[in-house]
């Protein structure tokens, strides 16, 4: 049987920031978006709350750095990566003001280009 794959998109900005990680972590992410593009959902993704539905995290650890993907899981038929950053936070595991005020953002913008 073989499944129904969705494209991934990225946003340019999130695609350059995600160039810059290690060829492990970018294989990991890479993985994980896949498995989600095919309709399942990969270990390390988890829904981020307070974004609206469909909006995951991929949360990557590699050697002490961590390193986040943020993707929504449909928008116009595809998946789209909307933030990649190493997360340098002093807060613990808490996502930064600044980042998920981008990620609103850039939501908002996708959206209304997309969905017009």
């Amino acid at each position: 049987m073989s499944r129904d794959t969705r494209p991934i998109s990225w946003i340019r900005a999130a695609l350059k920031a995600f160039e810059k990680f290690p060829g492990k972590v970018r294989g990991d992410i890479e993985a994980a978006l896949t498995i989600s593009a095919e309709g399942g959902k990969a270990d390390t993704a988890k829904p981020m709350t307070g974004l609206g539905s469909g909006v995951m995290e991929i949360a990557l650890k590699h050697d002490t750095n961590a390193y986040r993907a943020i993707y929504v899981t449909e928008i116009a038929g595809s998946l789209w990566v909307v933030h990649a950053f190493q997360k340098k936070s002093k807060t613990g595991i808490k996502t930064s003001k600044q980042d998920l005020d981008l990620i609103r953002d850039r939501l908002k913008r996708l959206k209304k280009e997309l969905l017009q």
